[in-house]
């Protein structure tokens, strides 16, 4: 379940997501929400999304981070012109 905010996080946990997808939150925001997901729903996985980049990365990774989604990834990947012949 993708959640904006704390409160959404342990709600969708509460409901019975397998996984919360913490989106858009600041890395001091996130590893609060993190935490706090964690230490009421341990079994639940939680993921950090929205914004992130390679520079950034260190910032969202901490022990109560399980994934982390890199959209750059793909959208920003740079094209690479190249030929197969057979």
């Amino acid at each position: 379940v993708e959640c904006s905010s704390a409160a959404e996080a342990l709600a969708a946990a509460g409901a019975g997501a397998d996984i919360v997808l913490l989106d858009n939150l600041a890395p001091q925001e996130l590893h609060a929400a993190a935490a706090q997901v964690k230490a009421a729903h341990p079994g639940v996985t939680v993921e950090a999304s929205g914004g992130i980049v390679l520079g950034s990365l260190p910032q969202f990774l901490g022990p109560h981070i399980d994934v982390v989604s890199m959209g750059c990834l793909t959208h920003s990947a740079p094209g690479l012109d190249f030929a197969l012949r057979v």
